[in-house]
């Protein structure tokens, strides 16, 4: 099993990445929060992975945090989830919303997330809130959340959906990009900055 590889960028797309590994180009899956924390293509990255093997394929995922890591492998074991789903759940939300989410069973967030319908939103609901964060508790995720300012992100978030980016994206865009004192002139331009890399 492949644990994690360490190479250069050869190419970064929304769901995808390709690392040049002494010369072996390795193609990722990857959620939009593993590729807005991914540097520059050439630099070196280091990247946790988890390997599918299938009778007709053989699937490779990469993550930036053993964090989304751990809530991907997670994911998976709910019954109607599969790897590509888990992505699609991972890229919906920051990932301590998601988990915040999960655990206060907010179907209705869930349900907005792409190809999340409300049926598996409540089994992921009921088979995971007892298992995440056994060392934080919700209060405790709740206020690493807020650390911004609502206003700045809630009027960056809102630009960048009227310049085209789709809100899910234009969401976590803005909430990677902001800072307990950051304006929403920066977390705009730092997220432009972001989207356009």
């Amino acid at each position: 099993m492949i644990a994690f590889l360490v190479g250069i960028i050869e190419e970064k797309r929304e769901d995808s990445l390709t690392v040049d590994v002494n010369g072996i180009g390795f193609d990722l899956s990857i959620s939009k929060s593993t590729f807005l924390s991914l540097p520059e293509r050439g630099e070196t990255v280091k990247v946790l992975t988890h390997m599918t093997v299938r009778e007709d394929d053989v699937s490779l995922y990469g993550f930036s945090t053993f964090e989304e890591k751990n809530l991907f492998l997670r994911l998976i074991e709910v019954s109607g989830v599969g790897p590509k789903l888990a992505l699609s759940i991972l890229s919906g939300m920051p990932l301590s919303d998601l988990i915040i989410s999960i655990i206060k069973e907010d179907v209705r967030a869930l349900s907005s997330i792409k190809g999340l319908g409300k049926k598996t939103a409540e089994r992921l609901c009921l088979e995971l809130k007892d298992k995440l964060s056994p060392s934080q508790n919700i209060n405790e995720i709740s206020m690493q959340k807020f650390e911004y300012d609502e206003d700045a992100l809630n009027l960056a978030i809102e630009t960048l959906i009227s310049l085209g980016i789709n809100k899910n994206e234009a969401y976590l865009l803005a909430k990677s990009n902001a800072g307990p004192n950051t304006s929403a002139e920066e977390i705009i331009s730092k997220s432009l900055r972001s989207y356009r890399s």
